[in-house]
């Protein structure tokens, strides 16, 4: 099931949000770039997000799995358990993220990180911009801004 997320939900979606870039991103980014994605996504940002009714997750047997943020024509903060990857749920979350925009807007934008690049091409998301900034260390952050155009035949 989908749904918004709540206040009170706030702790165990920055907790799913921590363990999923600590378990997934240091295998694509040096520990600077993995450090910045934890400050970006810190509690009060998700909180914002929250309260704003931008936030969803889906929950399985009473238990939230992943979760993802809507922000107008952005899908933004899109992540799943480690424990339940490969599971389907990100693909229903995106599924969900990409109806719901579709429904309002002709495109839909994301940034990209290394480790969803190839879902999202597959999904016939294109690149639109490439970003590299220097993070604390020395370490780089490389990200792409992505775009997928609603199609004719796109059913919702």
């Amino acid at each position: 099931m989908i749904r918004k997320a709540d206040v009170k939900e706030n702790d165990i979606i920055t907790e799913l949000v921590r363990e999923t870039i600590e378990a997934v991103y240091p295998k694509y980014y040096p520990a600077g770039a993995v450090r910045f994605f934890l400050d970006h996504h810190k509690p009060e940002k998700i909180l914002a997000d929250i309260t704003a009714g931008k936030v969803y997750v889906i929950e399985h047997g009473g238990v939230i799995k992943g979760t993802v943020t809507i922000d107008g024509n952005e899908i933004a903060r899109l992540f799943v358990s480690p424990p339940e990857q490969g599971k389907g749920y990100g693909r229903q979350l995106l599924d969900f993220a990409e109806n719901m925009i579709f429904g309002y807007s002709e495109t839909i934008r994301l940034d990209s990180s290394l480790p969803a690049k190839d879902i999202y091409i597959k999904r016939g998301y294109i690149e639109k911009e490439y970003y590299k900034f220097l993070t604390e260390n020395g370490d780089y952050l490389c990200y792409d801004v992505m775009e997928k155009i609603k199609e004719n035949n796109y059913v919702n």
